[in-house]
């Protein structure tokens, strides 16, 4: 899993995983301070649920989405175990450096 994909992972469990693209994107460029493009985040999100790793409900429509549901997003079992095994890749390779 690539570092973005980890990225959006923790940015919706950190949304009380309840998430849709734009408040991943906001949580992401608040926390990181890096800007991102919804194209990104869009991009992400479905390689991520197709991986299994995310699921997503839709929510009501909303005339100022031009009558479309918002898809809000939730990290799935497989998606944490990805997060952990990321996690703990990253704590042995740093391991006895010094940055």
């Amino acid at each position: 899993m690539g570092e973005f994909e980890t990225l959006v992972l923790l940015a919706v469990l950190r949304l009380d995983n309840s998430a849709y693209g734009m408040e991943v994107r906001a949580e992401i460029e608040k926390r990181t301070g890096r800007a991102v493009s919804y194209g990104a985040v869009y991009t992400a999100l479905d390689r991520l649920e197709r991986k299994g790793f995310l699921s997503h409900a839709l929510g009501e429509s909303t005339p100022e989405r031009g009558g479309r549901a918002r898809k809000y997003f939730r990290v799935e079992t497989a998606g944490r175990e990805a997060l952990r095994a990321t996690r703990r890749a990253l704590t042995v390779m740093w391991t006895g450096v010094t940055p």
